[in-house]
């Protein structure tokens, strides 16, 4: 398959897909004219990639997370780990949002929104800390 072909199969756009092979995430075979040929095991991969950046890990999880998958004497323990370790970032920012929707929600709760000048938000924002 060609990286047109592969882009369309996998839903990645080719410049992601030119962008994973940049940092080593795949290697496609070549062929003789020198344009990548891609084989199902670089769509599986492809697919692999795509499943785990949706669920927001990083590069360098998702680089960690296809060495275990290719390591068939892996410890379940080491990738759930790395799950553990991203879920806790989820949480974390959850947590951040939330506050900064409490926050947001006070202001515009305090703010009269008429035609006078006096605005709790803006005050808020140019408050110095």
């Amino acid at each position: 398959m060609n990286i047109g072909e592969v882009a369309k199969r996998a839903g990645l756009p080719a410049k992601t897909i030119r962008y994973y092979e940049d940092i080593g995430l795949i290697t496609p075979g070549r062929d003789p004219n020198g344009y990548r040929a891609f084989r199902e095991p670089d769509l599986h991969r492809l697919a692999f990639l795509q499943r785990a950046r949706a669920l927001g890990f990083t590069i360098e999880d998702c680089r960690t997370l296809l060495a275990l998958y290719a390591d068939e004497g892996r410890a379940s323990a080491d990738v759930k780990a790395v799950a553990l370790d991203h879920l806790g970032k989820i949480d974390e920012k959850i947590a951040q949002l939330q506050s900064m929707r409490a926050t947001l929600s006070e202001l515009v709760d305090a703010c009269a929104g008429d035609n006078r000048p006096d605005c709790p938000i803006l005050r808020d924002l140019a408050a110095k800390a």
